[in-house]
């Protein structure tokens, strides 16, 4: 059985235009979801897609 291991973070203060943020606290209404985790998510597939290009 695989240990359950918590990833080191690093705190980073980005600005996001106001309406990113609409969306994406519309996209995870009602969800398991927060808005970290969507936008470490979000982030984690861009730049899987950025290199396997």
């Amino acid at each position: 059985m695989k240990k359950f291991e918590i990833p080191s973070t690093t705190v980073k203060q980005i600005r996001f235009p106001d309406t990113v943020v609409k969306d994406i606290n519309e996209a995870i209404k009602g969800t398991n979801c927060n808005f970290s985790a969507f936008v470490i998510e979000a982030v984690k597939v861009a730049i899987g897609n950025i290199n396997s290009h």
